[in-house]
């Protein structure tokens, strides 16, 4: 299966009958990413979050005392 980067257009071939494949079938909102972008992109949030100025923003899970 030919899949395109969707942050720089590089076109890579992945397995048809692997997971991911299947996933961008049947899921048209799931996006493909190479590597090089992905592993860019997780430095640069490690970075972030380094500095101290990162926040995240998740919703808080409330315990049930019942």
């Amino acid at each position: 299966m030919r899949v395109k980067c969707v942050i720089c257009d590089k076109i890579e071939g992945i397995e048809d009958e692997s997971l991911e494949a299947k996933r961008l079938r049947n899921r048209p909102i799931h996006t493909y990413m190479c590597k090089d972008c992905s592993i860019r992109i997780s430095e640069k949030t490690k970075a972030r979050i380094g500095t101290g100025n990162f926040r995240f923003y998740r919703a808080r899970s409330e315990k049930d005392d019942w």
